[in-house]
Parts: C-alpha cells; sequence; structure tokens
C-alpha cells in the first residue's frame, strides 16, 4: 500500500499494536532488478512488516544526475508493491532518510552491504532507540546503473 507520509507515523502506530516488528529500507529503486527483490527479501525475512521509503523524483535527480530517474515516483511505487516482500511505500523528499527514519522509529533498518554501518546517517538514529541495523550483501554486476551503461551501447 502507498502511504502518504503524513498518514505513516499513525500506520507504524497501528501495526506495532498488533505486535508486529517494523523492517525499514530506503532509496531510488528506479530500474528493479534481480538485487533489488534479493535485498527486498532479505529485508523482510528480519521483521513482519517491510517499509520502503522510496525517494521522490526531485531527490533521485539531486542523488543520481538530471537524466535519472528513468521511472517516475508513482511508477516506481507501484513496481515496488508488486514485489511480495513490500508492504507499504512511503515517498519522501530528502536526500536521506533520516526524518523518516524518526517518524517511523523501525526495530530493524536494512542498507545494501555496500554501506557501512558509520557512512549511513539513518543508524544513528535506529541505535539511539534501541533499533537494529542490517547490512545486506550486494549482488554484484547487478544495478540500475549497469543496466543503463548496457543501454547505451
Amino acid at each position: 500500500m502507498l502511504i502518504e507520509r503524513n498518514l505513516i507515523v499513525e500506520t507504524c502506530k497501528k501495526i506495532r499494536q498488533s505486535g508486529k516488528k517494523i523492517v525499514f529500507t530506503n532509496g531510488c529503486f528506479d530500474i528493479i532488478h534481480v538485487g533489488h527483490v534479493r535485498y527486498l527479501t532479505t529485508a523482510k525475512s528480519f521483521g513482519d512488516i517491510l517499509i520502503v521509503g522510496l525517494n521522490s523524483d526531485e531527490s533521485v535527480k539531486i542523488l543520481k544526475g538530471e537524466n535519472r530517474p528513468i521511472n517516475n515516483e508513482k511508477d516506481r511505487a507501484e513496481v515496488l508493491l508488486g514485489l511480495k516482500a513490500v508492504d507499504y511505500v512511503v515517498i519522501f523528499g530528502e536526500r536521506t532518510a533520516e526524518n523518516l527514519v524518526s517518524e517511523i522509529r523501525p526495530d530493524i533498518y536494512v542498507k545494501g552491504g555496500d554501506y557501512t554501518v558509520d557512512k549511513i546517517p539513518e543508524a544513528k538514529i535506529v541505535q539511539s532507540y534501541g533499533g537494529r541495523v542490517e547490512l545486506v550483501q550486494f549482488v554484484a554486476g547487478h544495478s540500475t546503473t549497469n543496466i543503463l551503461k548496457k543501454l547505451s551501447m
């Protein structure tokens, strides 16, 4: 389900009241590939409900450049929601998900293994309230950037 940003806190409150663990991750998810699917499936395995924070079109441009995203935020959200592992998507416009993590307060925050905990700004927030940070192994050779390079050949 696509959740409006202003409703995410109330949604998480209801999830917690039902006794379920919230897992959160975030990213651009511009062109979904096998690396994304494996990553999101593993992320979901850490808890009961997987919420994906999806970078808005504007924030993707800032992070990835003027030619991105390839797919707009509504289309990217719909594709994510079509994956079995994803329960909710919330779109955010900041460069990082720090504010969103502060609002959601996930039990488990997940990022790809191409990051280290000390380089993840959201990690300090999660650890401050006793949450857990998990790194999922990066699937080498599978990235949107690699797909775009192949297409430009």
